[in-house]
């Protein structure tokens, strides 16, 4: 996994994201598109391994996956975790969870789009883009 890389990155996924794309499920091609230029959120990061350990995958698995796919990693801060919490009342109509919260917040403190495979997200009003990949 890579730290934070400040140049090239233009994406921010959501853990469904990165799950439609090792699930091989709808939505995968497009996640593949953006993948050289994706960051993921440390709490949706914790989102897909908590996932993979919940069908059965090895740690070790997990991690040489996980990696493989050379995401850009961005800690839960300060700053990212005020703008989660300002969204939950702009998004309590939605029933967005925290991990939903989380990666729309990394999006916007990094003025970078979300890439999500929930649609509920394109009903928001945010001044960054969110794409839905179904």
């Amino acid at each position: 996994m890579n730290s934070v890389r400040a140049a090239g990155t233009s994406w921010v996924l959501d853990a469904s994201t990165v799950l439609a794309l090792l699930q091989e499920e709808p939505g995968a091609n497009r996640v593949l598109d953006v993948l050289p230029r994706a960051a993921i959120s440390t709490v949706n990061l914790s989102e897909v391994v908590g996932k993979l350990l919940d069908v059965g995958m090895p740690e070790v698995e997990i991690s040489h996956v996980v990696g493989a796919l050379g995401l850009e990693t961005v800690p839960f801060g300060d700053e990212t975790a005020w703008r989660a919490a300002d969204l939950k009342l702009k998004t309590r109509g939605l029933g967005l969870s925290l991990g939903d919260r989380a990666c729309l917040a990394t999006g916007l403190v990094l003025g970078r789009p979300v890439l999500t495979a929930d649609r509920a997200w394109t009903k928001l009003e945010l001044p960054i883009r969110i794409e839905c990949v179904r």
